[in-house]
C-alpha cells in the first residue's frame, strides 16, 4: 500500500520562503504523477501544482513564477519551493500521487504552511 509523508511545513513571514518535500513509500511504480494541494480555512482543497515520472511540470496560475516543484524518483520523493510567500498561502498542504493503471488519488496527512507578519 502507498503512502505519502509531507514535511517542511511552518510559520514565515509575508514575502519569505518555504520548502515542501512528500515522500512515498510503498509499491508507488514508475509512471505516476505526484504534486501539491492546498487547503485553506474554510474553503475547498485546491491544486496548487504536479510533476509527471517524465518530469513535466503543471502549476496553478497563482503560483507559477513563485513556487517550484520538482522530483527524486530514486527516492519517490517531490519537493515544492515555494518563494515570496503571501498570507493567502496560508493553509494544509497535501501531498497527492496517482498511478498507472488507475490513476486513483492517494493522500498524504499534510502539512501546515502559515504566512503571517
Amino acid at each position: 500500500q502507498v503512502q505519502l509523508v509531507e514535511s517542511g511545513g511552518g510559520l514565515v513571514e509575508p514575502g519569505g520562503s518555504l520548502s515542501l518535500s512528500c515522500a512515498a513509500s510503498g509499491r508507488i511504480g514508475d509512471n505516476k504523477r505526484m504534486g501539491w494541494y492546498r487547503q485553506a480555512p474554510g474553503k475547498q482543497r485546491e491544486f496548487v501544482a504536479l510533476v509527471t515520472s517524465r518530469g513535466e511540470p503543471n502549476y496553478a496560475d497563482y503560483v507559477r513564477g513563485r513556487f517550484t516543484i520538482s522530483r527524486d524518483n530514486a527516492q519517490n520523493t517531490i519537493h515544492l519551493q515555494m518563494n515570496n510567500l503571501e498570507p493567502d498561502a496560508t493553509g494544509v498542504y497535501y501531498c497527492h500521487c496517482q498511478r498507472f493503471p488507475t490513476w486513483k488519488s492517494i493522500w498524504g496527512r499534510g502539512t501546515q504552511v502559515t504566512v503571517r507578519g
